[in-house]
């Protein structure tokens, strides 16, 4: 198959290298976001996607909107037998996706209709749900409400992150959209229509979640501190500082909650169970262990937070 793909961030690239590779199809052209600045710098720096697709040598195109004649117009002038898009990033209009004789094959981060949206990856491990997985879609003018090729489950550590679990899901991502191509081309593959009582959403990740009270239980600050992680990171404030949270685990301790029940190893209490704190960030600070922020800090054992 001649293949456009049309991604943006570091989850669309292992689909984009396994399609490159492979001797079935020829990726003619990649779209992706415009350069944006970034940093406190604010240098402009070039998508994942676009990165990728250069050390490839493949043709690369960033138009501000797919809604414009010019971006249609270079689609048709390609001719693809298919559109791949994996967290591209912009709605794509009826005209784009009626173009591939094979259509437009979406890859997202759920095992759909659970989880549409934005954040499906950080909502999973945020909720505490033990398996997800990856969906290849056939596209259609809803959010995610197209008909499903290929799913492909996972189980979802107690510890993992979302930082973990993005990068094992892009990995399947890139197995399954190979294997959904082959497929479609050919005719093994049968759409099938989603559930519509079955579908829940997810909206983008912001900062406002960041704060962890520990008046809740041990179970759901675990699964926030984890589900935040690698951005934008679970706050607390731990021996009069505002910390980062970047890695915690359950204990069995219990205690009032707030309360500190060890320092060495950095235990607290939480409204049910508690947690230890195992890597944590003061404000204006790098990263440290725990145990480094308690020897540098008064924190004692018995103090609420």
């Amino acid at each position: 198959m001649k293949i456009v793909y049309m991604g943006t961030p570091d989850f669309a690239v292992p689909a984009l290298k396994k399609l490159a590779q492979s001797p079935k199809h020829t990726v003619a052209a990649v779209f992706t976001q415009p350069d944006k600045p970034q940093g406190r710098k604010m240098i402009m720096t070039p998508p994942d996607v676009k990165v990728c697709a250069q050390e490839l040598s493949i043709p690369v195109y960033q138009p501000k909107s797919m809604k414009g004649d010019d971006a249609f117009a270079q689609l048709e002038e390609i001719d693809p037998d298919v559109i791949v898009v994996a967290a591209y990033g912009q709605i794509l209009p009826k005209r784009v996706l009626d173009l591939p004789k094979f259509g437009c094959v979406n890859i997202h981060g759920s095992l759909l209709p659970k989880y549409r949206g934005a954040a499906p990856i950080q909502q999973a491990v945020l909720n505490g749900d033990k398996v997800t997985g990856v969906t290849t879609m056939l596209m259609d003018v809803g959010l995610d409400t197209g008909d499903i090729l290929l799913t492909k489950e996972t189980e979802i550590g107690i510890n993992e992150t979302s930082a973990e679990l993005f990068d094992r899901l892009s990995l399947m991502g890139g197995e399954l959209i190979e294997e959904t191509l082959d497929a479609l081309e050919n005719g093994t593959v049968e759409p099938k229509k989603q559930d519509e009582k079955l579908a829940s959403h997810t909206s983008k990740i912001d900062k406002s979640m960041c704060p962890v009270s520990f008046d809740k239980p041990a179970l759901e600050i675990h699964n926030r501190i984890r589900g935040l992680y690698s951005w934008p990171i679970a706050t607390a404030q731990i021996g009069g500082k505002r910390v980062k949270i970047h890695k915690a685990r359950l204990c069995d301790k219990s205690g009032r909650a707030g309360e500190i029940l060890s320092v060495k190893p950095l235990v607290i209490a939480c409204a049910e169970g508690s947690v230890e704190i195992l890597e944590l960030q003061p404000e204006g600070k790098k990263k440290m262990t725990a145990e480094a922020f308690a020897a540098g800090h008064k924190l004692k054992t018995g103090e609420i937070l």
